[in-house]
């Protein structure tokens, strides 16, 4: 290839390479705009939101919780 050509391909490259680099920033931006206070009022109100019910079938997950380990459990 003609040397003008690695020069075109080189300019694509970094025009492609700072497109992307805008792209993520403006994401990042986009997330950092809560502050501390904020977020946590936002994640209780969500937390407030979910029903606390107990599933059927004793509530729990693994022996832990009180349910079958693996051992206790019935074959398919």
């Amino acid at each position: 290839m003609q040397a003008r050509t690695w020069k075109l391909l080189g300019v694509a490259g970094l025009a492609g390479v700072t497109a992307t680099g805008v792209v993520v920033a403006r994401r990042r931006r986009a997330q950092q705009e809560y502050d501390p206070d904020e977020l946590r009022a936002k994640l209780h109100a969500r937390l407030a939101e979910v029903p606390r019910e107990a599933p059927a079938g004793g509530g729990g997950l693994g022996p832990a919780a009180g349910g079958p380990g693996p051992a206790e459990r019935p074959a398919p």
